[in-house]
């Protein structure tokens, strides 16, 4: 810091973690890319469903992910602090888009479509900087690039055409948790091999 400026290191290193942070976190990732593809899969399955519907169960995309990145971010004691704090403030931002989501649903929908892409690109960003050594840092960059992707087409997605929203949200749903999931099988497979 010679510099001074700070920096933060925002990797993760696997090998520094104990085998129940690294359980724990492999099962918030992997809770949180199930429940993602299961909700893509539904939006996908009935995209003329009512916009209030599709809210909601984005809404429940945003409480399982703010749950997951808040427990990665509580729970990693062996993670660096800059990662844990931009977990914990992430998981709360997603916590609070899946609330306005799910008690609001139809009341802004246009707002909530803007919400949904800053949380994507913010996920995006914090998916880019946090990755691992390991052999999930491929599935950690395609999540974090997916994630940018639609977070930026549904910020430039005109507010009447809502069916984009839909159906860009589901792709997202279902490609990025099946790339979370595989994130939390792949997750410090060499730092423990």
């Amino acid at each position: 810091m010679s510099n001074g400026i700070a920096t933060f290191d925002l990797t993760i290193d696997p090998g520094k973690l104990s085998k129940s942070e690294l359980t724990s976190v492999r099962v918030a990732m992997g809770l949180a890319g199930l429940a993602a593809v299961v909700l893509g899969a539904v939006v996908l399955a009935r995209p003329g469903a009512t916009l209030a519907i599709n809210a909601v169960l984005f809404g429940l995309y945003f409480l399982f992910g703010g749950v997951a990145r808040l427990a990665r971010g509580v729970i990693m004691t062996g993670a660096t602090g800059g990662i844990r704090v931009l977990n914990i403030v992430l998981g709360v931002l997603l916590l609070g888009v899946g609330i306005v989501a799910i008690r609001n649903p139809l009341n802004s929908f246009a707002v909530l479509g803007m919400i949904i892409g800053i949380s994507w690109l913010v996920e995006a960003v914090a998916a880019l900087v946090e990755t691992a050594p390991d052999a999930s840092k491929w599935f950690s960059m395609l999540f974090g690039a997916i994630s940018l992707v639609a977070g930026i087409a549904i910020l430039l997605s005109p507010v009447n055409s809502l069916a984009v929203l839909v159906l860009v949200g589901g792709v997202f749903l279902v490609i990025s948790g099946a790339s979370q999931t595989v994130m939390a099988f792949t997750f410090g497979r060499t730092a423990r091999a």
